[in-house]
């Protein structure tokens, strides 16, 4: 009772799991979980592998995927490899990289690793603050003697500068290639991802929107560099008991093959449900405080694989880590991507200790990001619910900081069942 004799009046708490409340989701919620296929289609065609005995060595789905690719992209030549990270490490061989190669710290860790496990050395570029994509103006202020190339990377699928980039890569003399792990079937400018610079390369793990369990794959116009790289994913054999090359071993199996060609039969449906995701999430979050969404350009391709957002913590009242965990209460297994930039990661931070005083956009945009769940496990109403959960959240900042702050939420969620070995459910 107060002094006049009357009751306290409460004080309504949030309706958030961090304060008592039951998670909105019993089952958590990733990032990327790998979308549902036909699998009566899959199986015939995994019977067919069996019935002919062909399991790999550029078997007929192996090539009947990379001409339907290499269609899609409108590209001359699509190599399928065992994965994305192979891919890239191919492709850089395959264009004779050396030296330094300047690259986005913004990205994934394979797109440096696949340079540094050549002893190729990774130059860290800044990005575009707007675009999240490697800034051709700083990318010119990086070149030495020693610059060999540039590598672009389409995050998010949003397509890089290419005609900046291309422009510096003619001045220059440097090679040109790109990270398109997220950009299957998007455009810039009416032209598709596969014919920018001397190629690009995608990724289909198991994570992506499309997916073959494992599996990457190069694109290129250029008939030669094709053929090399076909060497090169072979251990060099160009016939039975010849090798002309140095190679490796970075083929595509029958079986994962067949998973691309059965999710090749649903990419539209995969993209417009992606598509429909997005405005969901757009609508919802517009009300949102310091929650921007992040759009694409208009008249372009796009697949919408991604769902990002960046926090202005001025604005949310709270920082985007704690954004975070107030999702992660929830079963939203949101992530931070690509935090904290690869030039904080190992070997680079004990290799370039100092990069950070030459990426500070890198750096604000890696303390804002959150990425949140999409794909076909994630519908409309899903969205509505994270999107109440971030408005109940900066609606109470107070509270939720200060709980936050005595609960040490852990913000790495393990990946789903089946995906214990990968790094990130971005991987490569």
């Amino acid at each position: 009772m107060n002094q006049d004799g009357g009751h306290e009046q409460s004080v309504a708490r949030p309706n958030l799991a961090l304060f008592g409340a039951p998670p909105a989701f019993e089952q958590e919620l990733y990032v990327g979980r790998p979308n549902p296929i036909d699998r009566e289609a899959f199986f015939e065609r995994l019977n067919g592998v069996l019935d002919r005995n062909w399991l790999t060595n550029a078997g007929p789905l192996v090539r009947e995927f990379e001409t339907r690719i290499a269609q899609l992209c409108g590209v001359r030549h699509c190599v399928a490899m065992c994965n994305g990270t192979v891919a890239l490490e191919i492709a850089i061989r395959a264009l004779g990289l050396r030296g330094e190669v300047i690259v986005p710290s913004y990205t994934f860790v394979a797109t440096a690793h696949a340079l540094q496990w050549q002893e190729i050395t990774p130059v860290f570029c800044d990005i575009d603050p707007e675009t999240h994509l490697i800034d051709p103006k700083r990318a010119a202020e990086l070149i030495t003697p020693r610059t060999s190339g540039i590598i672009g990377v389409h995050t998010w699928g949003r397509v890089c500068d290419v005609e900046g980039l291309t422009a510096l890569a003619e001045e220059k003399g440097l090679r040109l290639l790109f990270d398109a792990a997220h950009a299957l079937g998007c455009s810039r400018g009416g032209e598709s991802v596969g014919n920018f610079g001397e190629a690009e390369v995608l990724s289909f793990h198991a994570t992506k929107y499309l997916n073959t369990f494992e599996g990457g794959a190069v694109l290129t116009n250029s008939d030669e560099l094709a053929e090399k790289m076909r060497l090169m994913k072979n251990f060099g054999f160009i016939r039975t008991d010849e090798v002309i090359h140095i190679g490796t071993n970075g083929k595509m199996s029958e079986v994962s093959a067949a998973m691309g060609l059965t999710a090749l039969d649903s990419i539209d449906r995969f993209t417009d449900h992606n598509r429909q995701n997005h405005e969901t999430y757009r609508e919802s979050l517009q009300d949102v405080p310091g929650v921007r969404f992040l759009e694409y350009a208009q008249g372009d391709k796009q697949n919408y694989q991604y769902a990002v957002v960046e926090v202005d913590p001025h604005e949310a009242g709270l920082s985007r880590d704690e954004l975070v965990a107030v999702l992660h209460k929830e079963n939203v297994l949101a992530r931070r991507y690509f935090w904290p930039g690869c030039h904080r990661m190992e070997p680079y931070r004990s290799l370039f200790p100092h990069a950070g005083l030459l990426l500070p956009e890198t750096e604000r945009v890696a303390e804002r990001v959150i990425v949140l769940p999409n794909g076909m496990a994630i519908d409309s109403d899903i969205i509505r619910t994270i999107a109440r959960i971030l408005r109940d959240a900066t609606s109470h900042a107070d509270d939720v900081r200060k709980v936050v702050g005595r609960a040490r939420v852990h913000l790495s969620p393990p990946l789903p069942r089946g995906m214990e070995d990968a790094p990130d459910d971005a991987a490569r």
